[in-house]
């Protein structure tokens, strides 16, 4: 089946499952959360990014002939799975955080209601997915942080796989980046587009004089130059003469950057080019962004760090049973005791409690009993998919424009220590009621 979503899982998803047929007990009715336990590093918040790519990828989860001949051939599951197999449709009922939301030690940011085999062979495609993007959206928002409004691109296709590349993207512009150089990422979730000329531009050329000249001739003076191929004050006294005072801006890619800025900007505005722009591109973080805010940059361009979580490169992310109808058909809670992974039992619902001030304060949640949630905070769980049919406003380059738009509302709600990039506590302290 082209565009199959379903081998991109664990083999013992499969196997739990050819199991559970054999007694009957895939068709209990469960209840799955997916929460993380810590935040990496000290960080103080977490952003929630991949949520509409898993909508798009959860509808794509069907075993056609291929993937069912693959499984035969390698006696991955019975001959009665298989044949389960063949009808699979998820029609239970997912809600969980908006995408752009915060998440926070212990709160369930997806609870899966569904039949336990329709819910565990979930288990990998969920993981995988928010591990990566949420990783991505959570360095990314640290960056946007430390820019302090100045824009941030993101660079970084070629410092992860190519399929990756462009999930990061997305979950960076999710989380306040202004643009991506890759393209595929451009088309598939509308997200701005950037990028002029590399090194290898200007080595292509008789002289860096002449690669300006073309350069400028086909993109126009509004273009970017990078000056650092050879000699930086040559290079910008170069690009000024073939662009003139309006040239667009520079670009620098390596040395001390905060000397060379300073630099730059006082030799720019000696030749007249007081509005021409300085961005900077080597090897960024949340912390060099950090340390470059007292120099005149006008914008950032990162690759390595931000497709990598900048140190963080899965979010810690696991998805959990934690209640299912028992053979008498009574409701039961489970849940791990093991040491350092113990959890908490139980179907819940995450609200986010506000101060006088708007502010957030604090998370709570509640493990649900036969009583309804009274909680004036605001809710943080939605509905994603209901009894198989999914929520298509989260879907496509609106999902992601909704998400964008959803992270900058809820950053706005932080309390100010939670900018901090210092290890420390979560911003928000995480409590279960009930």
């Amino acid at each position: 089946m082209t565009g199959s979503s379903a081998l991109l899982t664990d083999r013992y998803e499969l196997t739990m499952l050819d199991a559970a047929l054999q007694t009957g007990a895939h068709e209990r009715e469960a209840v799955f959360e997916a929460f993380t336990r810590r935040l990496h590093g000290g960080r103080r918040y977490g952003v929630l990014a991949g949520t509409g790519r898993l909508l798009e990828l959860i509808d794509q989860f069907r075993f056609g002939d291929a993937e069912l001949d693959w499984l035969r051939d390698n006696n991955v599951v019975r001959q009665s799975t298989l044949d389960w197999l063949a009808n699979y449709r998820f029609s239970g009922t997912i809600r969980g955080y908006r995408e752009g939301e915060l998440y926070f030690p212990g709160s369930p940011f997806l609870v899966v209601d569904a039949p336990f085999g329709e819910g565990v062979i979930l288990e990998t495609l969920i993981l995988s997915v928010f591990n990566f993007d949420s990783a991505v959206a959570s360095a990314a928002a640290r960056m946007v942080s430390a820019a302090n409004g100045r824009p941030v691109a993101e660079m970084g296709s070629r410092r992860t796989g190519e399929r990756s590349a462009v999930a990061a993207a997305r979950a960076a512009f999710i989380a306040g980046f202004s643009a991506t150089s890759n393209l595929e990422a451009g088309r598939t979730w509308g997200i701005p587009t950037m990028g002029t000329a590399a090194h290898a531009f200007t080595l292509l050329h008789d002289s860096e004089e002449e690669a300006f000249r073309s350069q400028v001739d086909a993109f126009g003076p509004s273009t970017t130059l990078l000056v650092d191929t050879f000699n930086v004050e040559a290079a910008i006294a170069l690009a000024v003469k073939v662009g003139g005072p309006e040239l667009g801006a520079i670009r620098l890619d390596s040395g001390d950057l905060p000397s060379l800025v300073s630099t730059a900007r006082a030799q720019l505005d000696s030749l007249g080019a007081t509005n021409t722009r300085i961005t900077v591109t080597n090897d960024l973080d949340e912390y060099t962004i950090a340390a470059l805010a007292a120099s005149p940059v006008d914008s950032y361009g990162v690759g390595t760090s931000v497709v990598t979580g900048s140190g963080a490169p899965a979010s810690g992310m696991v998805y959990k049973l934690v209640a299912h109808r028992n053979g008498a058909g009574d409701w039961v809670s489970v849940a791990k005791t093991s040491d350092g992974k113990a959890g908490v039992g139980g179907r819940k619902h995450a609200v986010r409690r506000i101060g006088a001030d708007g502010r957030a304060v604090a998370e709570a949640i509640h493990i649900l009993g036969d009583e309804p949630v009274e909680d004036a905070g605001r809710n943080l769980l939605v509905p994603l998919i209901t009894n198989g049919v999914i929520e298509q406003r989260y879907l496509g380059a609106s999902g992601v424009a909704l998400a964008r738009e959803h992270r900058a509302a809820a950053v706005a709600e932080l309390p100010d220590q939670a900018f901090r990039l210092g290890r420390g506590d979560p911003a928000l302290p995480t409590f279960f009621v009930g």
